[in-house]
């Protein structure tokens, strides 16, 4: 199956960060919804740094794509949420650990950065949501 295609037209400035300002879907593709994940390992014991949060937040998408066959190649768009902007340099060294490994090419998905207040409990320092386009399953 053929994987989302990114580009970046030229009628627009260039993108100011890791991502994509544009991703089609390709045809026999499902759209799914990945909840917001944070950056919990597999028995819930949360990362203390926004570094760790980011990269276990990542690799719990990456598990999740896993479950459906699908990889972060997949990936159409993320939306992350950071928590003050004191947890921005931890965030994106966290992607951009990740990030190396996922998109070595530098093919990036869509991706929004909100700076909000906080997250639903204090020791939350991001929150990452995901869009990907996977193979229908008939």
């Amino acid at each position: 199956m053929s994987k989302p295609v990114r580009w970046n037209p030229d009628v627009v400035a260039p993108p100011i960060g890791k991502y994509s300002h544009l991703t089609s879907v390709p045809e026999g593709s499902q759209m799914v919804f990945l909840a917001g994940q944070v950056g919990n390992d597999e028995n819930g014991v949360l990362a203390e740094s926004a570094e760790e949060q980011t990269v276990l937040a990542l690799r719990n998408i990456e598990k999740l794509l896993a479950s459906m066959g699908a990889t972060p190649a997949d990936l159409v768009r993320l939306l992350t949420f950071v928590a003050g902007t004191e947890s921005i340099p931890g965030f994106v060294a966290g992607r951009d650990r990740v990030f190396a490994e996922w998109f070595p090419d530098g093919d990036y998905p869509g991706h929004s950065l909100a700076v909000v207040a906080a997250l639903i409990r204090p020791e939350i320092h991001i929150e990452l949501e995901g869009w990907a386009a996977v193979e229908l399953r008939r």
